[in-house]
């Protein structure tokens, strides 16, 4: 990301993200933001910069507002390390020398690990989840530029490089694709991957009072300063009132929420940036998916996987699944959840 970038990425944090803030962390997130000290046993420190095409922003609580900073560096520089490691924009990273010659000896380790749940949630979802999807999203990210839709016969023949079991993950240390053409993104895995990663990080320094958000993504462990939950909010897909959020306690849980009005091809989004790797069109039922797990990269895959099911589809693979919950709303704004969700 350049200098430019990351300015105008900056400038367009201000408000709007400091309400999201506010919604997501509590009144400590928002006192924590605006340099007040909330009374307490524990000190607050929020910080908040671009990465992964988004914002991350965390919230570490402990009894020493220097080690709070300190894990907020290391954690920032663990996260970024993985964000340029398993990214298709950064043209030397091992995931886009993957994508150009089909193999990759000695991949790092947490590729691998990646690479594995990315097949191992394909499977489960009978390959809603996809991550050689990537050429159809590239198809439709010029609709941005042309305003017209693909081709069906062009889809049709994407269609054909589309396919999970072409993945193979061998020796431990290698990863290849089996069948020419193929090419795969990470982005609905490795988002939450990386916030999890961040995470590990500042538990090994003892700080398990946090929270750290990517993008819709977040795990929260511990507590805020004062001994309460964090609280965490879901938005409207059809409103930008930021105050009226759905809002759900949460300790030591992942959640991510994924959605057609994030990043949308058409103005009335019917084709937004999760493709339906089964027909090459975006789903046309779901707006949005929230869904609790125990790490944020399940919750991450699962989410991008809901948004491609029916809904009642979605709540009946996610009743099947041990410590998973679900919360989707569909275009009409009709709400589906699983038992557990706000329980």
């Amino acid at each position: 990301m350049n200098n430019s970038t990351v300015s105008a990425a900056r400038k367009g944090f201000s408000r709007r993200r400091l309400l999201q803030l506010a919604a997501v962390g509590g009144v400590v997130g928002i006192l924590g933001y605006l340099g007040l000290r909330p009374e307490g046993k524990l000190k607050s420190v929020r910080h908040s910069q671009p990465m992964m095409g988004t914002i991350v922003n965390m919230v570490v609580c402990g009894p020493d507002e220097d080690l709070c900073r300190r894990g907020i560096d290391d954690c920032i520089k663990r996260m970024e390390a993985l964000s340029q490691m398993m990214s298709t924009y950064v043209p030397d990273s091992p995931l886009s020398e993957l994508n150009r010659t089909g193999i990759l000896n000695n991949a790092p380790t947490e590729l691998v690990e990646v690479f594995k749940l990315a097949i191992e949630l394909s499977t489960l979802t009978n390959g809603a989840f996809d991550p050689t999807v990537l050429p159809l999203v590239g198809l439709f990210k010029q609709l941005k530029k042309t305003g017209t839709l693909p081709e069906e016969q062009k889809v049709k023949e994407i269609l054909q490089l589309v396919d999970y079991r072409h993945i193979v993950v061998e020796n431990v240390t290698t990863v290849r694709y089996s069948k020419p053409g193929i090419s795969v993104t990470l982005d609905a895995v490795a988002k939450g991957y990386i916030v999890d990663q961040g995470i590990e990080v500042l538990q090994r320094l003892e700080l398990n009072n946090a929270f750290v958000e990517a993008g819709g993504d977040l795990m929260a462990v511990g507590n805020r300063y004062d001994g309460k939950p964090w609280k965490i909010g879901i938005r409207n897909p059809r409103s930008d009132d930021l105050k009226k959020m759905t809002t759900i306690e949460m300790s030591n849980r992942a959640i991510a929420t994924s959605g057609d009005y994030m990043q949308y091809f058409t103005e009335d989004k019917k084709m937004h940036h999760i493709i339906d790797p089964r027909t090459g069109f975006s789903s046309v039922r779901t707006a949005s998916s929230s869904i609790l797990a125990p790490t944020v990269a399940r919750a991450d895959g699962l989410a991008t996987a809901t948004m491609v099911l029916d809904p009642d589809e979605s709540i009946a693979l996610l009743e099947t699944l041990p410590d998973c919950e679900g919360y989707l709303i569909d275009k009409e704004l009709n709400r589906y959840q699983t038992k557990g969700f706000f329980s």
